[in-house]
């Protein structure tokens, strides 16, 4: 009788829970996207596009990637480790930022109906690149201004979307 190697045992078969975990987050966003869109009420644009369209379309685009992401890992796909040459693996995750960042959108979402999308949009674009990183503060208020003025005008006046006026309201 030999003494069995270590190495000769069959590797344990890979965890594949994270990765239903995360197929599963992707299918329920999906379908709760789908169910929010459900009582939106309003007239379609002169396209024929209504408020209704991008929303069901992000919905269902997520439940097939979420479908498709399921049978991938059920069928033994595995996802790729980080290989970049901008990704240093050892460095451990930046959980201030993700905390942060976490903070400026839930924020935003209790805020952007009292002080409208303008305001609301600026500190939501600045907060998060303050975050990320920028160091530069009268930029990062300049562009955030910009973005914000620029994202609503694009939704209201080019898309006819009714974005909350909040303190701007009769201004813009």
């Amino acid at each position: 009788m030999t003494e069995a190697d270590p190495g000769d045992a069959a590797p344990a078969p890979p965890d594949r829970r994270p990765e239903l975990v995360l197929a599963a987050l992707v299918l329920g966003l999906g379908v709760f996207v789908i169910a929010g869109t459900a009582d939106v009420a309003a007239a379609g644009s002169t396209v024929g596009l209504g408020p209704r369209f991008f929303p069901l379309l992000v919905g269902a685009a997520l439940i097939v990637i979420g479908v498709c992401y399921v049978v991938d890992v059920l069928r033994g796909g595995r996802g790729d480790p980080e290989e970049s040459e901008d990704i240093d693996t050892s460095v451990p995750s930046d959980w201030r930022a993700v905390v942060l960042v976490g903070g400026i959108f839930l924020a935003f979402a209790v805020l952007v109906d009292l002080l409208g999308w303008i305001i609301a949009g600026a500190l939501l674009f600045g907060g998060v690149a303050w975050a990320l990183g920028a160091r530069r503060p009268a930029r990062t208020a300049a562009v955030a201004v910009v973005l914000s003025i620029s994202t609503y005008l694009i939704f209201v006046k080019g898309l006819g979307v009714t974005l909350p006026g909040g303190l701007l309201e009769g201004v813009i």
